[in-house]
């Protein structure tokens, strides 16, 4: 796929490495959706891309409300005239041990609240907004492209059972879909990134950083440029359909 005039939407792109994706894309000439939850911050995100020539716009929508992702996607395809790309990007991280015990006794578990909440945002989330570009793809008649972003977590993490769970769910979508959107010439990928170096990293502290980097094989960070290029891969490879790409510095071996 022509990344030039081709137009993308990504959610959670007004922050953090969605809006790095966005950067990049608008570098190339990309037309840019930017869904998000938070108005300020959509705001800023168009502005910037503005002032770099490229044409965006800002979309306040919860991702988790079926009637909003309806509408939401509804209204990109008016203002933009056709969608060709899809970055599923918006997640949510809310940690916490399945069980927690002390002194022999039951003193914690994983509320269901922390699960669905991840559960939503990540997965129901992932396929509203899956689902409604891949209609509006198919009945354009030429293809097109979704992209999901999964994590190493996707294999299991102590600490992560909802996140974890829902991270591997968004890479089996992108093989379901795969097989069920070929017939309209929409091709799906998948990135499981591991830590990149984002504006949450930058606010960690050194040691949690260092114990991080210590389990990296390449012994750093992951950076967004690194991220933004994996993702520009998927896009313009019409031959990649159906795969995740593990960008983990060799984390899972």
């Amino acid at each position: 796929m022509q990344i030039k005039g081709s137009v993308f939407v990504i959610t959670g792109g007004a922050r953090g490495l969605g809006f790095a994706m966005a950067e990049h894309l608008a570098g190339l000439g990309a037309k840019l959706a930017l869904i998000d939850i938070n108005q300020d911050e959509l705001d800023a995100g168009v502005a910037k891309l503005a002032e770099t020539g490229a044409e965006a716009r800002g979309y306040l929508c919860n991702i988790t409300d079926e009637k909003a992702v309806e509408d939401t996607f509804a209204g990109i395809k008016a203002d933009f005239g056709r969608l060709d790309g899809l970055v599923n990007n918006a997640g949510l991280m809310r940690d916490g041990m399945l069980i927690k015990v002390k002194n022999g006794e039951l003193v914690g578990r994983m509320a269901l609240d922390q699960w669905k909440s991840v559960v939503d945002v990540n997965m129901t989330g992932t396929f509203l907004c899956g689902r409604e570009a891949a209609g509006i793809m198919a009945l354009q008649g030429d293809g097109g492209v979704i992209i999901n972003i999964s994590s190493v977590s996707r294999a299991g993490n102590m600490g992560q059972t909802n996140y974890s769970a829902t991270k591997a769910a968004v890479a089996t979508m992108v093989v379901s879909w795969a097989g069920e959107l070929a017939r309209f010439g929409i091709r799906t990928g998948g990135i499981a990134p591991g830590v990149i170096a984002t504006e949450m990293t930058a606010q960690m502290k050194p040691e949690a950083i260092d114990r991080m980097v210590q389990a990296v094989p390449l012994k750093r960070l992951g950076e967004v440029a690194e991220m933004a290029h994996t993702l520009q891969y998927i896009i313009e490879n019409d031959f990649f359909t159906g795969r995740v790409v593990e960008m983990d510095g060799g984390l899972r071996i």
